[in-house]
């Protein structure tokens, strides 16, 4: 019984870890490696991560600098960064690319809010779900004699109490991100 209630557990962090990872790529006006680490660059025939293939860091609060590994993949490494639509125009030094990172205007700040709350309100339909799926195994288990109805409520409430503890971080996460994002 107390599997039930561990492994939900278990899902409701990863579904957490989920959403940081997903929020740690919305831009914010800052420069941080984040933003690159969904590009892919096309490496030899095959679909490659930036960070395999150079050394992304962070110049200044408006600038990332990514030093290929390889120098003949820094044309790639272009053409990915462009290819994959963040709104930023690599600059190539022959050995280097700078990139800066565009102030955000208001309106753009205002959607990149939406989609950071829609990131929240999709974890907490993920969590939600986690707790349904374990109270309904627990019901089975009743059901089938093998829990009592007063174990039963109590891992539900278990259940709950770690869904309410989620639901608290991701709102406190999002509001985080929100004041990053508005932030100028």
């Amino acid at each position: 019984m107390n599997s039930i209630v561990k492994e939900a557990q278990n899902k409701m962090d990863k579904s957490l870890e989920t959403l940081k990872s997903e929020l740690s790529k919305i831009r914010t006006g800052k420069a941080t490696t984040a933003l690159l680490d969904g590009v892919k660059v096309s490496y030899y025939g095959s679909l490659t991560p930036l960070n395999q293939l150079a050394n992304v860091s962070v110049l200044d609060s408006h600038t990332l600098s990514v030093t290929p590994w390889d120098k003949n993949s820094l044309n790639d490494i272009d053409k990915a960064i462009l290819k994959a639509d963040l709104g930023l125009n690599p600059q190539s030094d022959g050995t280097n690319l700078k990139i800066p990172i565009p102030p955000l205007n208001e309106e753009r700040r205002r959607d990149f809010v939406k989609i950071a709350k829609k990131f929240g309100e999709d974890t907490k339909i993920a969590i939600r779900n986690v707790r349904r799926d374990a109270n309904d195994s627990l019901k089975k288990l009743e059901k089938n004699k093998e829990i009592s109805e007063d174990l039963r409520r109590s891992l539900e409430q278990e259940v709950q109490k770690y869904t309410d503890e989620h639901i608290k971080k991701i709102d406190d996460l999002i509001k985080h991100k929100e004041t990053e994002i508005m932030e100028v």
